[in-house]
């Protein structure tokens, strides 16, 4: 079946992901010195948090929840770590990915020779986006990771102290940050498919990556503006603060559900739209 045959059919045909063609990308993806140095940088971040709340004097306060947190069980260095990261830098590395995914192929010459082989234009979107998506949990696992090693080595465990003033074991405090970690990967991933979207419009992937990050720069603004309290709900990144009801007892789901539902919205909204694009676009040339 051509690429041709596969566009025509719309997206249900060969939707079916091609084990070796997403391992191919990820060994792109994670092969890349520039993608390796951006992970770098990340994990760099919960490091710097946990060795300046350890230095700094005790009792100060007047910060984040998190990181007055932090003296008490040394997890909270992998939720400050997450929360400092939020705004830009985890969405920076989405959005590098995102927006070289097509752009990049198309930069290089090398889109129209992936088209050649039974890939096809809807299997091609697809294993470009679960790469994305599979990205987006590794950087924020690794987030979290760095962090809670840090802070379990400067400050140690037990038992912690939730938001609403009860205490958890240290097997649940884990697991509440692996679902913060799912649940803002999620948020990530539905960023990417916008990058994913732009990256279909142009055969320039920094401008793909710029365009990504000033979208998730406005979508910030807009949602710190309060005259536009109205639209807010309807911003992707509205929601992504959210995790921190996963420290509240018992878990405060409503907001999770909706920013699931919005991130989830998102990326189907904008893989469709990538794919509508890259159905009519020219890349005989």
């Amino acid at each position: 079946m051509s690429a041709v045959d596969v566009v025509a059919a719309g997206p249900t045909v060969s939707a079916r992901i091609s084990p070796r063609f997403l391992l191919s990308e990820l060994k792109i993806i994670f092969g890349r010195r520039r993608n390796l140095a951006g992970l770098g940088v990340l994990a760099v971040v919960p490091v710097i948090i946990a060795i300046a709340v350890r230095v700094s004097s005790p009792g100060r306060g007047g910060g984040p929840d998190f990181i007055s947190a932090i003296a008490g069980n040394g997890l909270f260095v992998a939720f400050a770590a997450l929360t400092a990261e939020l705004p830009i830098f985890l969405p920076l590395a989405v959005s590098a990915i995102s927006g070289d995914a097509v752009a990049g192929e198309a930069n290089l010459g090398t889109l129209r020779y992936l088209l050649t082989i039974p890939v096809g234009r809807t299997r091609l979107l697809i294993t470009k986006y679960a790469a994305i998506a599979i990205f987006a949990c590794v950087a924020t696992l690794l987030v979290a990771l760095v962090g809670a090693i840090m802070g379990l080595a400067l400050f140690g465990g037990g038992t912690m102290t939730t938001f609403s003033g009860t205490q958890i074991s240290f097997g649940n405090a884990v697991l509440r940050l692996l679902l913060s970690c799912g649940y803002l990967a999620a948020g990530f991933a539905a960023l990417g498919a916008i990058g994913l979207f732009i990256s279909t419009l142009t055969e320039q992937p920094i401008g793909a990556t710029i365009a990504v990050i000033l979208v998730n720069v406005m979508m910030f603004i807009l949602d710190s503006i309060t005259q536009l309290d109205w639209l807010h709900p309807w911003l992707l990144t509205h929601w992504w603060i959210a995790f921190g009801d996963l420290l509240r007892e018992p878990i405060a789901t409503d907001n999770i559900q909706r920013g699931l539902a919005t991130a989830a919205v998102y990326a189907i909204v904008f893989w469709l739209a990538a794919w509508a694009r890259l159905s009519n676009k020219d890349i005989s040339s």
